[in-house]
């Protein structure tokens, strides 16, 4: 691990960062809160580790009509910016997409996924990534039973496809996704221990294949570690990753980061 940093405001929409973006260069960053709300702003580095955080304004996100979603629709998990700019979202409790207008936080009608009707309310899609191409790719938090796969779901050009399955592999589930500078697909899984939470980041291709176990955990190492974006810091690659407080005094919204020597 190379640092972590406790980030906080004393806001009411402050919290349960969910989902996370970072720049190219690893200065900048937008988080996304599992209430329906989105922050933007800048990391302050010292010898390249965060020691401080300057964010704008915490925008509150609304409906294709301008209204601001009910508590029951406004699970907000997974945040993907494409290459030109465009920022997805994925909800969990209505098992869809939307495109966010940042400026005013409206957000399109929703891209209802293929299996909305199988997959269970409350354990969706918490994880987006988007490739290169501006390709997304989702999954839900739960694949059905503990020997199916999760199966990853491609979205462009307006329609969707099967992309490839994830393995499960023991008691971790999807939290966060992000494809990274290499254009491999990187998973963020989480396991709750009664005591704590433990994290396992694996590495695939686009095609599912090339399995490869990056980062584990030990409990109680962080606090619930639900966002995670890949860059490249001009040497190595970095894991910038973020915690989900889940608006609870005893829990914190950290920024933790690993380097991966390539």
């Amino acid at each position: 691990m190379l640092g972590s940093y406790s980030w906080d405001r004393d806001e009411r929409d402050f919290g349960g960062f969910s989902g996370l973006e970072v720049t190219d260069d690893g200065n900048h960053f937008t988080a996304l809160s599992d209430r329906g709300s989105i922050v933007s702003g800048d990391f302050i580095r010292t010898n390249g580790l965060i020691t401080g955080v300057q964010a704008g304004p915490i925008i509150v996100l609304r409906d294709s009509a301008g209204h601001r979603f009910a508590r029951h629709k406004n699970d907000t998990e997974g945040l993907a910016i494409a290459p030109d700019g465009t920022i997805t979202i994925s909800f969990e409790r209505t098992h869809s997409l939307r495109i966010l207008d940042p400026v005013g936080g409206i957000t399109s009608r929703a891209i209802l996924h293929p299996h909305a009707d199988k997959i269970p309310q409350n354990a969706s899609l918490e994880a987006l990534a988007v490739g290169a191409d501006g390709a997304l790719y989702t999954l839900p938090e739960r694949s059905g039973r503990a020997n199916w796969p999760f199966e990853v779901m491609r979205w462009k050009d307006g329609g969707w496809t099967f992309a490839f399955d994830i393995p499960r592999r023991g008691a971790f589930l999807p939290v966060g996704a992000d494809i990274g500078p290499d254009g491999l697909f990187y998973l963020l899984e989480r396991d709750f221990m009664g005591i704590g939470f433990r994290n396992r980041v694996r590495r695939f291709d686009l095609g599912g294949g090339a399995e490869a176990h990056v980062l584990q955990t030990s409990v109680g190492s962080h606090d619930n570690l639900e966002g995670i974006s890949v860059w490249h810091d001009g040497t190595d690659l970095r894991l910038t990753l973020i915690s989900d407080d889940n608006f609870q005094p005893l829990q914190e919204t950290l920024f933790v980061e690993y380097r991966l020597t390539e």
